[in-house]
């Protein structure tokens, strides 16, 4: 088996915006999918890992995309790992065209933590170590690794929702793509008829669920088109404010 895992997809119309390109958040999905597929073929994926009391979870995502696929397209998802330590893994995604043509690249990080305690665990333990033997630390993923988003303090809300059923997933927590769609919500309709997603970056810190509140604040980064995000979760029946993620998005003239 290759150390690089390769699965088709296609930008289904109603995975579709008004552009009728491909949401990032259906990509962003998209990837994940393809990092569990790849995980699970080498025999350290979730079904594996699940009646063992464990599981993956996201710690941080980039996405640099110079394209979308757009609707009816069909599309590859590259994944493999790039390297392997005893609490987190370095995974890369590579988003190419039946063509060859490449739309953009990923880069993310992951954690394993016991389902019960929620602590991390030692990825190294699992099979003795045979994550080590996919790693596939030559293949270029040429875009720039996550950086850390730093904000000013005492930032204003500008938004704050509720989280309902659909927000979320297998692990019993807000799914790590609702996130990213919240943020893209807090710009209007007609910031995206003129703006384009370049790159997204998030950095999950603690886990929020079903029916927390999330409060967002946001401020500029190096420019106007780039924008900080911090997510903060207030728990039912708690009045403490817990910082849940951050997020930096650029765009660029369309």
């Amino acid at each position: 088996m290759d150390k690089i895992g390769k699965y088709s997809f296609m930008a289904e119309p109603f995975h579709c915006d008004f552009s009728q390109r491909l949401f990032i958040g259906h990509l962003g999905n998209h990837m994940l999918n393809a990092a569990d597929f790849h995980a699970t073929e080498r025999g350290f994926g979730m079904d594996y890992l699940n009646p063992i009391h464990k599981t993956w979870v996201l710690s941080r995502l980039a996405i640099e995309m110079e394209e979308m696929p757009r609707q009816y397209t069909k599309f590859y998802v590259e994944t493999w790992i790039e390297s392997a330590m005893r609490y987190f893994t370095n995974r890369n995604f590579r988003v190419s065209g039946e063509d060859g043509k490449v739309y953009g690249y990923g880069r993310s990080v992951w954690a394993m933590i016991d389902t019960d305690s929620r602590q991390p665990q030692d990825i190294l333990a699992i099979h003795d170590g045979a994550i080590n033997n996919w790693i596939a630390d030559d293949v270029e993923c040429p875009i720039a690794k996550s950086s850390r988003v730093k904000m000013d303090k005492d930032l204003p809300v500008v938004r704050t929702i509720d989280t309902y059923y659909n927000d979320v997933d297998v692990n019993g927590h807000i799914n790590s793509i609702k996130y990213i769609e919240h943020v893209l919500d807090l710009f209007p309709i007609e910031w995206y008829k003129e703006y384009d997603l370049k790159r997204l970056e998030i950095a999950y810190v603690a886990e929020s669920h079903c029916g927390d509140k999330l409060a967002f604040s946001m401020q500029d980064g190096s420019d106007e088109l780039e924008k900080l995000i911090c997510i903060s979760k207030v728990a039912e029946n708690d009045s403490n404010t817990i910082e849940v993620c951050r997020t930096m998005v650029k765009f660029v003239k369309n």
